[in-house]
């Protein structure tokens, strides 16, 4: 008998990497924390029956942080087994106006002019096509609307961005670019989309914990710890490499708008 296809596609490969972590990436401390969550309630507080999208929803945390103040939330997200975990925490919260939809950041399956407000939270380094994503939520957003795009963000430094492109990459094999704060300028502008602010925060992630989240292979992760003792002194500096391998990276914060004409 012929053997079974194999999905090899990136999609499926990030499934793969996701989906039977979907409880883990719910508890992280990392993924539930973080300062620009006030921001984004403030922004969501001031517009009246707001309906929210959370792009690239992973387990939830966005969706949980602005539910109490929005008529609706979308959840979005690529992996059926992290909606699954979006579905039963929101139950659990009594969070009924959390909607859970399966899908591709590339193609969202809602019609123009659908969202007051599109946030993608550590979501788009996974995307294949973020400039054709980018316009898809811009399509989806209502005039006026906002967007905030937070991710990991890389160095403009081809030194400092080659390193954390490699230990991104050996870590998820899913991982396709962080990309840095002028590409996420240029790529939101090309979008059609205005950028009014954007901020960087300093991330500290533990070593451990961030390989545990991702169940790194043994190969991978002892080449990342040889890699982060081989780089020049510099890199470690700027990534503060500690001895056990925790390390500190650039989070950008970036809030555009769809302009209205």
């Amino acid at each position: 008998m012929p053997e079974p296809t194999v999905n090899n596609s990136h999609d499926a490969v990030v499934e793969r990497q996701f989906g039977g972590q979907a409880a883990a990436y719910l508890s992280s401390s990392v993924h539930a924390d973080g300062q620009e969550f006030a921001q984004l309630r403030e922004r969501v507080e001031g517009i009246a029956a707001a309906r929210v999208l959370d792009l690239g929803c992973g387990a939830g945390h966005v969706s949980f942080r602005v539910a109490d103040l929005a008529d609706e939330v979308v959840a979005y997200d690529l992996s059926p087994r992290m909606l699954e975990v979006v579905a039963a925490s929101a139950s659990e919260r009594g969070l009924d106006n959390i909607r859970t939809v399966q899908g591709v950041a590339e193609s969202l399956p809602f019609a123009d002019n659908s969202f007051d407000v599109v946030c993608s939270r550590f979501s788009a380094h996974h995307w294949r096509d973020v400039g054709l994503a980018l316009r898809e939520a811009r399509r989806v957003l209502k005039p006026g609307g906002l967007a905030a795009f937070i991710d990991v963000a890389s160095s403009e430094q081809p030194l400092f961005d080659s390193f954390l492109q490699t230990i991104e990459m050996l870590r998820d094999t899913s991982h396709v670019r962080d990309y840095t704060p002028s590409e996420w300028a240029q790529m939101v502008g090309e979008a059609g989309l205005v950028v009014t602010s954007s901020s960087r925060q300093r991330l500290r992630l533990d070593f451990e914990t961030w390989i545990a989240r991702m169940r790194t292979p043994d190969v991978m992760r002892d080449a990342i710890r040889h890699l982060q003792s081989q780089v020049g002194q510099e890199v470690r500096d700027t990534f503060e490499v500690a001895s056990d391998g925790s390390f500190t990276t650039d989070m950008l914060v970036l809030w555009a708008t769809r302009e209205s004409f």
